[in-house]
């Protein structure tokens, strides 16, 4: 089972907030909103990038409703209020507004009626139409809301793009992150952010990283000093903000430490929630980490198209086990089993007769006869 891990050292996960005075003058709002009560609640605070549309709550029904979230009124709940009473109207409009909301708006260009406009100047309940219908209206509400609402963290290591894939290279001050993604810059491959990554996440399950707007587009190479790449190998070399796809962690060199080498761990590195896989590879004089890299993003790719060469070589393992003959030492073994078995089974051989054993010093992995199960499947 693979293991879950915070990284260490980072600076805090934050989310952060918005006022309604912010959110209607935001220059990405796309819809025009315009204000008809509840100017003294503009400073009330937002706290949720999703917005609610419950109905219910003007019948009575006030579970579920989140205050510091976008309330949206559209055709279905204007009709409902025209068919009741004056008196029944003014009570659910008194009930709804009474909850603390951060603000309220009307969609489909209707005029809210009086018992609306009542309740929310007497709350202090900021109170919007606009034009567009429901559906264009949270689209644009949840753009804006998405953006400025996401959370956040910033993390020690260096974000690269390779081949389309992002790759987050952390490890320990001086361990070769910088000159790692040097070296697949001078392979056509694209910077994102050095040093420092403000990471934020995205619906459904996204990371997103991007550089400190001080160090974007520069990279700092021990010797060297700080290095402006857009300039030394233009714009192709740079990207502004990147989805992380892999964590790769770089690691001393331990002969006594086991690292995996065929590809069937499952590790994950969190990020705002979110489990990222993880690769830990050994770094030492002599080894080529730009090619590593790029295997490593290329082997990405071939996982999201299906392909896992790992758990394929072991089926082939299994599939061989299977269809191999019993041998005469197996055939006396099988002999002496207990009596009274009816189908006595032979050990299953060894690697070694599988396949041939490399030369040099260096024995070659260990390889289990059954496949892990992935994930889930236990």
């Amino acid at each position: 089972m693979g293991d879950q891990r915070r990284e260490p050292g980072g600076q805090g996960e934050t989310v952060p907030e918005l006022t309604v005075r912010q959110l209607v003058s935001d220059p990405q709002m796309s819809i025009d909103l315009r204000r008809m009560a509840g100017e003294a609640g503009l400073d009330r605070p937002l706290r949720h990038p999703r917005v609610q549309k419950n109905g219910l709550a003007l019948a009575g029904h006030f579970q579920g409703v989140v205050p510091t979230r976008v309330q949206v009124l559209g055709e279905t709940e204007l009709s409902y209020l025209d068919s009741l009473s004056n008196e029944a109207r003014s009570v659910a409009a008194r009930g709804f507004f009474s909850m603390g909301l951060s603000c309220v708006v009307v969609s489909g260009g209707h005029e809210p009626p009086k018992a609306l406009l009542t309740a929310a100047e007497a709350t202090g309940t900021p109170l919007f139409t606009t034009t567009a219908r429901s559906s264009r209206t949270i689209n644009a509400l949840h753009a804006v809301l998405d953006d400025r609402l996401a959370p956040h963290t910033r993390l020690h290591g260096v974000l690269v793009d390779v081949f389309g894939v992002g790759i987050l290279l952390v490890g320990k001050s001086g361990i070769g992150k910088s000159e790692c993604a040097m070296e697949l810059v001078m392979r056509g491959h694209r910077l994102v952010a050095d040093d420092v990554v403000q990471c934020d996440w995205r619906p459904p399950g996204m990371v997103f990283g991007q550089p400190a707007e001080l160090l974007r587009h520069h990279i700092e190479i021990r010797g060297l000093g700080v290095l402006d790449l857009r300039r030394l190998f233009g714009i192709t070399a740079i990207r502004e903000r990147a989805q992380i796809d892999i964590v790769v962690r770089l690691c001393e060199w331990k002969d006594e430490e086991e690292f995996d080498r065929l590809g069937v761990e499952e590790r994950f590195h969190v990020i705002l929630g979110t489990p990222i896989r993880e690769l830990r590879v050994p770094v030492r004089p002599g080894r080529d980490m730009g090619s590593i890299i790029e295997m490593a993003a290329r082997n990405e790719m071939l996982r999201r198209d299906g392909g896992h060469t790992a758990h394929e070589f072991l089926e082939r393992i299994e599939t061989k086990l299977a269809t191999r003959p019993v041998t005469e030492p197996e055939s006396i073994m099988a002999e002496e089993s207990t009596p009274g078995d009816s189908k006595p089974s032979a050990p299953l051989p060894s690697w070694s007769t599988l396949m041939p054993q490399a030369s040099g010093t260096e024995s070659s992995a260990w390889i289990p006869a059954v496949r892990p199960r992935p994930k889930g499947e236990e």
